[in-house]
């Protein structure tokens, strides 16, 4: 069992309560849209860390990480991608990659709009945690806390920073 913090969008702004949020979590995943490399190394220093690079993220972030990661977690094939849509509005090519790698879970950030949806006709969890950072239009900054249990994905908490 492994409990995950996920996380997106900080544009440069780590919200200091994201630590206390993420304490009890085996590790950290980002969707994106780090804005700095001191966001990363915070992170990465606190927890073990997954990512990977949004599009306003520079050299420094994308030489280290991907745009796209596939892995699995427990029994969950995990695919990340920061700008990916969602079920019925994918962006291009992330349903085909989903059905060809049998992802059971899609993480994405990029919207800045907090989604969890399932897609029964992939079989395919979608989360995208909103955006934690100050940069961007919304309203209220959010991160997203859950349970990888074997092949289930359970106990989802949306966890609201505050305003933006």
């Amino acid at each position: 069992m492994k409990k995950i913090g996920l996380i997106a969008d900080t544009h440069g702004f780590l919200d200091e309560s994201v630590l206390r949020h993420f304490e009890q979590c085996d590790e950290i995943w980002h969707a994106g849209d780090f804005g700095s490399v001191a966001v990363a190394e915070a992170l990465k220093n606190f927890k073990p860390l997954k990512g990977v690079y949004g599009n306003i993220d520079a050299n420094d972030i994308r030489s280290v990480y991907p745009e796209k990661l596939h892995f699995t977690t427990e029994n969950v094939r995990v695919f990340i991608q920061h700008i990916g849509g969602y079920p019925g509005r994918y962006a291009h090519g992330i349903k085909n990659e989903i059905m060809r790698t049998g992802a059971n879970l899609f993480i994405s950030g990029h919207s800045h709009i907090l989604k969890v949806i399932y897609d029964d006709k992939l079989n395919c969890l979608h989360i995208n945690p909103g955006a934690a950072g100050r940069q961007g239009w919304h309203k209220v900054r959010t991160i997203v806390r859950f349970t990888v249990d074997s092949n289930n994905i359970k106990d989802c908490e949306v966890i609201e920073l505050g305003r933006r």
